[in-house]
């Protein structure tokens, strides 16, 4: 299946899956919102919410899993029924140091399970 770089869905870059707590700050109107990130990246993550958001809408996530945590700012690139995908703003380098964490921990896990199906 191919993406061309004008689909509603751009999905550029590897993810990963990811299970962590997540608030959702947004400045009009003013609230914040209880979310789980199911999917993440280098470039954003995928955030299960009930909430409606609109594409480009921007909004700032505080990220937590087990004893570390990433807070980031960004815009909603798409809205699907169980959630919306983000694309990080340039992320500070405690946030960014965070994020690699995660990931490499994610590979970890998907390279164990692939090692796990050889057997």
């Amino acid at each position: 299946m191919s993406h061309h770089p004008h689909d509603v869905e751009d999905r550029r870059g590897l993810r990963f899956p990811f299970d962590g707590e997540a608030e959702i700050f947004l400045e009009t109107p003013r609230r914040k919102l209880s979310a789980r990130v199911t999917e993440l990246s280098f470039r954003g993550c995928f955030v299960q919410v009930s909430s409606t958001f609109k594409p480009r809408q921007r909004l700032r996530l505080k990220i937590r899993q087990a004893d570390e945590s990433l807070e980031a700012s960004g815009e909603v690139m798409y809205v699907r029924r169980d959630g919306v995908a983000v694309l990080f703003d340039e992320l500070e380098q405690q946030a960014l140091n965070v994020l690699q964490d995660w990931i490499l921990n994610a590979l970890d896990v998907q390279a164990e399970a692939e090692r796990q199906q050889q057997k």
